[in-house]
């Protein structure tokens, strides 16, 4: 068994080893969380699983070539393109909708309270620099908003290849059994196309279906994810009130939002708009949550995308595109 899933042990040996590491001087004090030092080595972090990938393809014996193995983890647009370019637009401007939706769901169910008009949590934010700034804040705000949902992730999107590359690109094929990069399940002809994440609707044939594999692999592919993230969310990263405990509430996070980032992967059978949603999530959950009240600041594990409010927004969406789209595991 373990010498069956010896390449999965490899890459995670690769991609935890190596995020522990870089998040050392987190752990020694000589790096504060919320600094610019802080910034750089999550950035850093982030293409830790990219690396246990080529600790995989470079150390393990593979049948497929360098192209079919970049086919597999999704380096190419997919059989359809046209598909993927939607799908990339829909994850561009859908998951700042979604951001937005969220936050106003948070302050219908009580748990934020918004000040869009005066922005005291953004200019509370800004602090000195707000009287060196020669905008309105609300116009500035405008600004990077426009900036977070239409730049911005083709920014993110360089570190957030970092980790959709192993997680989505490498790692959940390999749970679901693809060929192209699984062990002892046989070989791609040489000049064809390796087998990929599955076919979609009305793209099988009789018996193709088996939709009961993928969510197993995306449950499990999410809580991988989560823990991943520990070195940071035990020092409280992404919800500050809760110390430690951020780091298996982040897990629940990272499972939902991981079955709409499985599903564009697999829909696709590319990893590019998987990239694209993770960065732009990236881009506008914190802007999205400085237009809370300064006097009563929004929690992050209630209110917003990342929150409970979030996580069942996402949870109906993600049920949805897999009940009206659903994707398939390969045979």
């Amino acid at each position: 068994m373990i010498r069956r899933h010896a390449d999965v042990w490899l890459f995670l040996l690769v991609a935890f080893g190596a995020s522990w590491l870089i998040a050392l001087p987190v752990w020694t004090g000589a790096v504060r969380l919320g600094t610019p030092a802080f910034q750089l080595l999550g950035i850093v972090i982030m293409f830790t699983p990219s690396l246990g990938v080529l600790a995989v393809r470079f150390t393990r014996r593979r049948a497929t070539t360098a192209r079919q193995f970049a086919w597999a983890t999704g380096l190419t647009f997919g059989p359809k393109r046209g598909r993927t370019v939607a799908l990339l637009a829909a994850a561009l401007l859908g998951v700042p909708l979604l951001v937005a939706v969220a936050l106003l769901a948070s302050a219908a169910a009580g748990v934020a309270r918004l000040d869009a008009a005066g922005l005291s949590l953004y200019r509370a934010q800004l602090g000195a620099a707000l009287g060196r700034v020669p905008l309105d804040p609300r116009v500035l705000y405008v600004v990077q908003a426009v900036q977070a949902v239409l730049i911005a992730p083709f920014l993110n999107a360089i570190p957030a290849f970092g980790e959709e590359w192993g997680w989505r690109g490498w790692l959940l094929p390999r749970l679901l059994g693809d060929p192209a990069v699984s062990p002892g399940h046989g070989t791609v002809s040489p000049g064809h196309a390796p087998v990929s994440p599955g076919p979609v609707a009305g793209e099988s044939g009789p018996g193709e279906w088996r939709p009961a594999r993928v969510w197993p692999a995306l449950v499990l592919s999410g809580v991988i994810w989560g823990l991943w993230h520990a070195p940071l969310t035990l020092k409280g990263y992404n919800y500050p009130a809760l110390g430690a405990w951020a780091a298996p509430v982040f897990i629940g996070f990272c499972v939902i939002f991981g079955a709409l980032l499985g599903w564009v992967r697999l829909r696709s059978r590319s990893v590019w708009p998987a990239v694209v949603a993770h960065a732009s999530v990236n881009a506008t959950t914190g802007l999205a949550l400085l237009l809370g009240d300064a006097a009563a600041p929004p929690n992050p594990a209630l209110a917003g995308i990342t929150g409970v409010v979030g996580w069942v927004l996402l949870a109906v969406v993600a049920l949805l595109v897999h009940r009206l789209r659903p994707v398939t595991a390969p045979r």
